[in-house]
């Protein structure tokens, strides 16, 4: 067996919900690392599946999205699919295993270079960056295609495999999402992070203030 997850609709998932970005705001840095460790556990479920899991990213994937894209075995983009980590441009440091799955997919200063300017890429840089396998013109077939060849593999050796892959994948996993929960916990109380949300509401560029307030 295999699982092949995509979007509902033309997006793979197009980022966060604009409320729950408020409301984060509005909360406290020492409830909200708890709240975004509960968060993240509840997509990075996927990875407790005990048979390989192929993420057809068939639009945009976006920011946690993406994240939970990374989460899962394999990825195959549609050739239209566009892509990006954009929680900086926000103001916001990137939760969800981000910066532990994605160094390691497709190398540190690539990474890097996602990570610290939020750019969005195409399907096509992605797969020359190794941030998915390949593209296809229907990443949803294409995904069923070689989820159904892993699940044609011998069952017993195909479900050993993915716990060893995963095994390796996952050393010090835990102590990166503590990180980032706590990183995040800490912009959510920023005027950035504040002006971030409320330059995506009204769909125009953020202005930053650079620098934390400090009381004299």
């Amino acid at each position: 067996a295999a699982v092949v997850v995509t979007g509902a609709g033309k997006a793979f998932s197009a980022g966060g919900d604009l409320q729950f970005l408020r409301d984060r705001h509005a909360d406290t840095p020492s409830r909200n690392a708890p709240i975004m460790r509960t968060f993240y556990q509840r997509f990075l479920s996927v990875r407790s599946l005990p048979v390989p899991v192929v993420a057809a990213i068939n639009g945009p994937a976006i920011g946690a999205g993406l994240c939970f894209a990374l989460a899962c075995d394999v990825r195959i983009a549609a050739e239209r699919a566009k892509m990006g980590l954009t929680f900086a441009t926000l103001g916001l440091h990137p939760g969800m295993g981000a910066t532990h799955f994605l160094p390691q997919i497709v190398g540190p200063q690539v990474a890097s270079e996602l990570l610290l300017t939020g750019k969005v890429i195409s399907a096509d840089e992605a797969a020359r960056c190794g941030l998915v396998a390949r593209t296809a013109e229907d990443a949803v077939a294409a995904a069923v295609e070689s989820a159904s060849q892993m699940a044609a593999a011998g069952p017993v050796a195909v479900r050993a495999l993915v716990r060893t892959l995963r095994m390796r994948q996952d050393m010090g996993l835990d102590q990166a999402l503590q990180r980032e929960a706590d990183a995040q916990a800490q912009c959510y109380a920023s005027r950035d992070y504040a002006e971030g949300v409320e330059a995506v509401a009204e769909k125009r560029a953020p202005a930053f203030a650079q620098f934390e307030d400090y009381r004299e």
